[in-house]
């Protein structure tokens, strides 16, 4: 299967990202080169760009699709939250501008194998790195009735959480639940009737969601991934993160606003004591999908682009 992938305001976070055409960008979120390619396009002959993913079949697919860059470009199969070894490895201890494109691809969602969609029917498994030891099917059969609940609902916001989780240990005591079709139907069974006809959207959606963040531990490696991207970027690089849902997007937003802070005394404090220096400014505030891109790929709909540049180092404590 072609390895398919809108890449969601594609224009905005590229125009956002690239200040510098000779300068080395690093796309932590590879997939099928959609940004990357877009950032070649821009680089000169001096310019490098070094791509990042786990997925052997996003690495093939990028593979193809810059091996025509004018500048320098390094795939590296690894997962981001190994940033800060990798650019070591590379040599690229400062860089002008790192991009994620968080969340799950539109391939890994339409290929039925990876187990990734409730509409598709397909063995549990949801690894966006085929070769990790854990799956889907772990954390659905493994899990006690107690940490099926915590995930659905720190992770899914589901508010049916904990009635899925009693109806999927009652069903695995019978047998495992190995396919995607089945954990569906278990799904549909916990849920009453009037509310999944209420609902807006698919009732296995935020269960999915939740379980697939679970098994790539996507929201446990965010935040210290984005500060050290910041910690790796020349002063005017920038940071570009594209979320797309409320809980990527607070770790986001937490992440840069505090990093954007100066003085954190008490504001009780007549003069500041603390010394400490903001890293960022924001460039801007959120960007979200235009209605043009909205109607051609809806799964823009909840994305949200927040952009931010490294300040050159200060030599005096932060205002308060």
């Amino acid at each position: 299967m072609e390895f398919h992938h809108i890449s969601v305001m594609l224009e905005e976070t590229v125009k956002g990202l690239v200040t510098n055409k000779k300068g080395t960008y690093v796309d932590c979120t590879l997939g099928g080169a959609g940004h990357s390619k877009r950032i070649t396009e821009l680089l000169e002959p001096e310019g490098r760009l070094i791509g990042i993913d786990q997925d052997e079949e996003a690495i093939a697919a990028a593979t193809e699709r810059l091996k025509d860059a004018a500048c320098r470009v390094d795939i590296v199969h690894s997962n981001f939250r190994n940033l800060e070894s990798i650019l070591e490895e590379e040599n690229a201890p400062l860089v002008d501008g790192v991009v994620f494109d968080l969340g799950v691809s539109s391939h890994q969602i339409d290929t039925a194998e990876r187990g990734f969609s409730y509409m598709l029917d397909a063995p549990l498994d949801m690894r966006m790195d085929p070769e990790a030891a854990f799956s889907a099917y772990d954390v659905v059969n493994k899990y006690s009735e107690k940490d099926l609940d915590r995930i659905f609902h720190d992770y899914g916001e589901e508010r049916w959480g904990r009635r899925i989780a009693q109806f999927i240990v009652k069903e695995r005591a019978v047998k495992p639940v190995e396919t995607t079709g089945e954990l569906v139907d278990i799904i549909c069974k916990a849920v009453p009737k009037a509310v999944r006809q209420a609902a807006n959207g698919h009732p296995a959606k935020r269960i999915f969601q939740a379980i697939r963040i679970e098994v790539n531990d996507e929201l446990g490696i965010l935040e210290s991934t984005f500060r050290t991207a910041v910690k790796h970027l020349k002063p005017g690089g920038r940071i570009a993160i594209i979320t797309f849902h409320s809980l990527e997007d607070r770790i986001a937003k937490t992440t840069l606003k505090e990093m954007a802070r100066g003085c954190i005394c008490p504001p009780e404090l007549p003069v500041c004591m603390c010394n400490h220096k903001p890293e960022i400014r924001m460039i801007g505030k959120p960007i979200q999908a235009t209605s043009e891109e909205l109607a051609n790929n809806s799964r823009s709909k909840s994305a949200k682009l927040r952009i931010a540049e490294k300040l050159p180092q200060q030599e005096e404590g932060g205002d308060r």
